[in-house]
């Protein structure tokens, strides 16, 4: 199995739990052992992706600004990448600089995902019994890429991911183990850095590094 061939399953749960004028939003990133799959929690209507008539890929936070900080500030982002990005409106991006985007998340062996792939028109949180129902295929998505580490942002999905309640407060530069067919995975509950976690931010940054440092110091490359 593909990563792509997932995406018949996401579109059809756009249509029971997302909004219907909006299209799902599936991932993005190196899809071939990654160093690290970010896993968030759902995409909104920001992302200028979930319009029916965005013809290119369907990767979290195009078109977005807040989030492409926290991978500047873990060096999984180049700064001129990051520059550009701060320079230009949701509108303004086209194809092309969504390929280039992501075609440094590529290089820099990251995965970027969200739980739940149903796309909502604003940032309305989600219940744990419809993010549950993502589970499975986050699980296949994970088996497909391979990760040598998660990193799942907040409480709410770190809990739903790992199967037991997560405080992060209390789980910082903490290594959790998930087991999926047979395969053990690190990872690591961190801060939810955008939204109404933004004063989180520089915590979840802080974590990151620490990760990165302690887990992958001589498997990333920058």
């Amino acid at each position: 199995m593909k990563i792509i061939d997932l995406k018949k399953d996401y579109d059809k749960m756009q249509l029971k739990y997302g909004a219907k004028n909006l299209d799902s939003i599936y991932n993005g990133g190196c899809e071939e052992n990654p160093n690290i799959c970010f896993v968030f929690m759902n995409p909104t209507g920001k992302n200028i992706a979930s319009d029916k008539a965005w013809e290119g890929r369907k990767s979290p936070w195009l078109g977005c600004k807040n989030i492409w900080k926290l991978f500047y500030k873990v060096n999984l982002l180049s700064e001129n990448t990051f520059n550009q990005i701060q320079e230009k409106r949701a509108k303004d991006w086209d194809y092309a600089f969504s390929d280039y985007v992501y075609d440094e998340i590529v290089t820099n062996k990251v995965f970027i995902t969200n739980l739940g792939k149903c796309t909502q028109i604003d940032a309305r949180a989600l219940t744990d019994d419809i993010l549950k129902k993502y589970l499975n295929l986050l699980f296949k998505e994970i088996e497909i890429i391979n990760p040598k580490v998660i990193i799942t942002f907040g409480n709410q999905v770190s809990s739903i991911v790992l199967n037991k309640k997560i405080a992060v407060s209390e789980n910082r530069k903490k290594c959790h183990t998930l087991k999926i067919k047979g395969n053990i995975y690190k990872v690591y509950p961190v801060y939810y850095p955008v939204g109404n976690g933004i004063f989180n931010m520089d915590k979840a940054i802080e974590d990151i590094n620490w990760i990165i440092e302690n887990e992958l110091k001589e498997k990333i490359s920058i």
